[in-house]
């Protein structure tokens, strides 16, 4: 299958963006308390589910999400779209697992996940390739799994030029609670808490987190 320009377009602007993404980004959850709130809850819930409790960081970057869930006990690894990105999270964190690979078509087994954490990698997916991804963490979480997605709340897209000090091209999609939850639903998930925070200085938009379980029967 011949893959989307606007995918080609993402992976090579991140693997340009790779090294400066993490010196840049390596220390942001630390000025986010709801934010590692938001994910000490979810890795909770994953450990009391009674299934697996392997996490995975599906969209990871450069790994420092998946290095702060080991940080707090869970077990996590994670899968990117960029090999550059995964080149760099491999280096910077080289006692945790990565992968190249893509959200809407997962190379990992059926049910074999206790938790899916998307820290915002879909935030440049269209709305098809959003419910592929959706489809996705569905069928690889086990029943009574748990979801954490995370995402830019608004309207539309917004195509960067430049970030991280690079020439990229990189479409940005805001979306409402109401829309990534009834996606979620689509796919077969349920959802159990969601939160809106305002922006940080350095942030454009409100911040969506929303966590949802797969159903056991």
């Amino acid at each position: 299958m011949t893959e989307a320009a606007h995918v080609t377009a993402t992976r090579r602007s991140y693997d340009a963006v790779a090294a400066d993404y993490e010196r840049l980004l390596a220390g942001q959850l630390d000025a986010v308390p709801l934010d590692r709130a938001v994910i000490a809850g979810f890795a909770e819930e994953v450990e009391r589910s009674g299934g697996p409790r392997t996490i995975g960081d599906l969209g990871c970057g450069t790994g420092r999400v998946t290095s702060h869930l080991r940080s707090i006990g869970a077990e996590a690894f994670g899968v990117d779209l960029s090999p550059g990105m995964v080149a760099v999270a491999r280096g910077a964190h080289p006692g945790l697992r990565f992968e190249v690979g893509s959200t809407t078509a997962l190379d990992l087994p059926d049910a074999s996940l206790g938790g899916v954490l998307s820290w915002y990698s879909t935030v440049h997916m269209t709305e098809d390739e959003l419910a592929l991804s959706c489809a996705e963490f569905h069928r690889v979480l086990a029943p009574g799994g748990r979801l954490l997605i995370a995402f830019k709340v608004g309207d539309g897209c917004v195509r960067l030029r430049q970030a991280y000090g690079h020439e990229v091209v990189l479409d940005v999609y805001r979306r409402s609670p109401d829309r990534v939850a009834e996606l979620l639903a689509a796919a077969g998930l349920v959802e159990s808490a969601r939160l809106v925070r305002e922006p940080d200085p350095e942030e454009k938009t409100p911040q969506g987190f929303l966590l949802a379980r797969k159903p056991r029967g």
